[in-house]
Parts: C-alpha cells; structure tokens; sequence
C-alpha cells in the first residue's frame, strides 16, 4: 500500500493529462469548426445554442488547465458540473438511468473530474508549485502557533 500511496502524485497526473485531452478534443470543434452544427444539436437539446461557446471554453481551455495543473480544483469542478448538465439535459440519465444510451462516457468524465475537484493537482502540478500544499496562509499562521 505504501508503494501505491507514493504512485499517488503519477496517478493524478495521469487522471489530469487523460481528462485533459479529452476535454481539448470535445472542446476544439465546438469552438474553432463545428460550431453552428453543434448550437443548433444544443437548441435540439432544449439549451441555448450560444451556451456552445461556453462548452466550449469550458472544456478547451478547462483540459488545458488540467493537463499544466493549474487552478485544477476550479476547473474540475467546472467541468464536472458541465458534464452533469449534459447528462441531464442531453443523455437524459437522471429521467431513467436505465433506459438511456451513451451516458456512460460522459457519466466517467463527470466522476474524473469531481474526483481532480476534490483531490486536488497533485505534487506534479503548477498548482503545488505556485500554492504549496493548497492550505492559506491562515492555515500556515495557526500551525506555526501550534
């Protein structure tokens, strides 16, 4: 156990750089080529077609934020919360679980990146380079008291 305790730092790497790029891939088209098909599938939806854009931001800028490891928590939780809304809004899973088709990948992508949201970057990230070990400084103060 310690030896997979000490992988930890390799594992979210891994998750952040996988995550990442399929983020960059879903999020490219929807804002460099195919943006007015994917509106007009996204007003199909019954959502606003300019929330393309967001999308779009979202998971092109989000992945890349993933895969340098910074502002990771934001993003994650950002794009977790994306791909719920796409769960429920597109793949209809929360009507009936059961019954609804490809809800799978986008049910994985939500779960990897609430799981970034709430683990955090990891030691091999700009986030730990830039925020240390992610406490504030009012943390920092109080265990220097202690």
């Amino acid at each position: 156990m310690k030896l997979l305790e000490q992988l930890k730092p390799l594992g979210l790497l891994l998750l952040r750089a996988a995550l990442g790029v399929i983020f960059i891939f879903h999020g490219y088209p929807k804002l460099f080529t195919s943006t007015h098909q994917t509106m007009q599938f996204f007003e199909h939806s019954g959502l606003p077609g300019y929330f393309v854009y967001i999308a779009g931001v979202f998971e092109f800028f989000g992945g890349i934020m993933l895969i340098v490891g910074l502002f990771t928590r934001v993003a994650a939780l950002l794009l977790a919360a994306e791909m719920f809304v796409a769960l429920w809004k597109v793949h209809g899973f929360f009507a009936n679980p059961m019954a609804v088709d490809n809800y799978q990948f986008p049910l994985v992508v939500a779960a990897g990146a609430f799981a970034l949201a709430t683990l955090g970057a990891g030691l091999i990230s700009i986030d730990h380079v830039v925020f240390g070990d992610g406490r504030g400084k009012s943390m920092r103060k109080q265990k220097d008291r202690d």
